[in-house]
């Protein structure tokens, strides 16, 4: 399927986890991507992995000038917002720089980036953007206090933009994904991320390709009237 062709998408966070499974389903579909990390030696490899229609760019979420940069190098159709931190740590043991980084590439980075993108599709016709948030933006989870606060804030930030930029023909959405089996997560969050996922109704976590679908359904022309929503890829997680 390529109906994505023509299109050249930038995905934040894209070199392994969720953000890696979106830029290989954005490919598949046909859209050129540009993936960004903080890692050089893993983005050459993700890249790699994506095939000749990919590119690279090392780019810290939290600083100001990385993302300026990031923001008029490239022009996009299709804006995944899905770099994040995700500190897990109880509300009483989290400390002032942690919580200032967090807020920094979560919601700083990702509402800079926004701002820079949008005049660009607003000359380019349109576009569409998808900011990943969480299950816990709108669920009570302990030792989620920082992160979950991030995604609430991204949350609302979405449904403003659905409203300034939608008369100009860019749509705006949130992906709230549940416990999902990645990397980054297990690192951060051990044994908790797979608990979670078997309180879940469908008693497992995701993977990163289950989300990757949402994701990609959002930014794609079937989804052309949906706009300032939250889709819920949690396995029922909401719903209990």
């Amino acid at each position: 399927m390529t109906e994505l062709a023509g299109s050249t998408a930038l995905v934040t966070g894209g070199t392994a986890g969720i953000g890696f499974a979106t830029a290989r389903r954005l490919v598949d579909g046909g859209a050129s991507v540009i993936i960004t990390g903080r890692n050089p030696q893993r983005g050459q490899q993700a890249k790699e992995n994506l095939g000749p229609t990919a590119r690279f760019a090392a780019v810290d979420m939290a600083d100001p000038a990385g993302v300026e940069r990031l923001a008029k190098k490239y022009e996009v159709d299709i804006l995944v917002n899905n770099a994040a931190r995700f500190p897990a740590g109880l509300t009483v043991d989290q400390d002032e720089n942690e919580f200032g980084h967090t807020f920094a590439a979560n919601v700083r980075g990702l509402y800079f980036l926004v701002a820079e993108t949008a005049p660009v599709m607003i000359r380019r016709g349109g576009g569409a953007i998808v900011n990943v948030t969480s299950m816990v933006a709108s669920k009570g989870v302990p030792g989620a206090s920082v992160y979950s606060a991030s995604k609430a804030a991204v949350e609302q930030l979405t449904r403003t933009w659905a409203v300034e930029f939608g008369p100009h023909n860019i749509r705006v959405n949130n992906v709230a994904p549940g416990p999902t089996a990645t990397e980054g997560v297990a690192a951060e969050w051990g044994e908790t991320n797979d608990e979670l996922g078997r309180a879940l109704p469908l008693g497992r976590t995701a993977d990163p390709t289950e989300i990757a679908e949402a994701i990609y359904f959002l930014v794609s022309p079937r989804a052309s009237f949906i706009t300032g929503t939250t889709l819920h890829v949690d396995g029922g997680g909401t719903a209990v």
